[in-house]
């Protein structure tokens, strides 16, 4: 049979091998728990990185659908728009038709004037020689 002291070496090297089966769980928990922690962290990133996403393609929603109808308000007011100026074009046409016919009779009064202007022009210095003739023989002068 063993011997007490026999008994008691081998209870303290179990003790030993358990304290040190303790102190190796104990650092697999710490190292657990630093993965959990990690991964808990990391995501937490993923989801508020595809919060962030989500955000962003809702907003790009909205600026398609704003673009989308205001596009289509602009196309409306430009139709709008040629329209009016049509109806202007069609309104203030026989005007712009007289004031051309006023323009165009403006313009033959002046060359007329300008042809009558040339005509007595031409007349006068013409006549000239003859009218200082006559002038001096009036005046009586050589």
């Amino acid at each position: 049979m063993a011997s007490n002291d026999d008994i008691m070496r081998a209870l303290g090297r179990v003790e030993g091998r358990l304290t040190g089966i303790e102190d190796s769980v104990s650092n697999l928990r710490d190292e657990v728990s630093d993965e959990k922690d990690n991964a808990h962290k990391s995501r937490s990133v993923i989801h508020r990185r595809l919060d962030e996403q989500a955000k962003q393609i809702h907003l790009l929603d909205m600026t398609v659908t704003v673009s989308s109808n205001v596009d289509g308000q602009i196309r409306e007011e430009i139709k709008n728009l040629a329209e009016t100026v049509e109806k202007n074009h069609e309104a203030v046409a026989p005007t712009l038709e007289e004031w051309n016919k006023m323009k165009t009779l403006g313009y033959g009064i002046s060359g007329l004037i300008a042809f009558a202007g040339l005509t007595v022009g031409g007349i006068v210095a013409y006549m000239s020689d003859g009218a200082v003739a006559a002038l001096r023989h009036w005046l009586k002068i050589n």
